[in-house]
């Protein structure tokens, strides 16, 4: 399925997301967050997206923003997407969680909140992952600071 033919698929989504394709190989969505579960919920389950394979999510800090970025593909169609959530809500940063619907998204989004601090809503062992339970901050912040172990960025 080409770039066009997802866009005209989600086309009844157009007012709520916004399609990038400029500077990658992947048709990019951002997605507000109140629509984000429900967006990923469907394609996964439309059989003519069928993302049926989450492979990569990663944290980022945009500086105002925080946000998460989730790769996913159809091994059926053979057509890769992603997806963007963001929020400037930085003291308390939450989207819903999609590892109700994919499996693989309960490491990679406990990896985020334990990097980034970002929450994520109805996840099922939402816990530090690599840090210690003792770590404080999240270092892959921007605003990080950490006189202790002296990272240098």
């Amino acid at each position: 399925m080409t770039n066009e033919a997802l866009q005209k698929l989600m086309s009844s989504w157009n007012s709520e997301l916004e399609f990038i394709e400029e500077g990658s190989q992947f048709l990019n969505i951002s997605v507000k967050a109140a629509n984000f579960h429900q967006l990923m919920s469907q394609l996964k389950s439309n059989s003519e997206t069928s993302f049926d394979y989450l492979f990569c999510v990663t944290g980022i800090d945009l500086g105002k923003e925080l946000g998460v970025i989730y790769h996913l593909e159809s091994t059926t169609h053979r057509h890769i997407i992603v997806i963007k959530v963001k929020t400037d809500d930085r003291e308390n940063p939450t989207f819903d969680t999609v590892s109700d619907i994919w499996k693989t998204a309960d490491f990679h989004e406990r990896e985020v909140f334990d990097f980034f601090g970002i929450k994520f809503n109805n996840h099922p062992n939402l816990k530090r992952l690599f840090l210690t339970d003792e770590w404080e901050g999240f270092p892959l912040r921007k605003d990080y600071v950490d006189e202790v172990n002296m990272v240098i960025k």
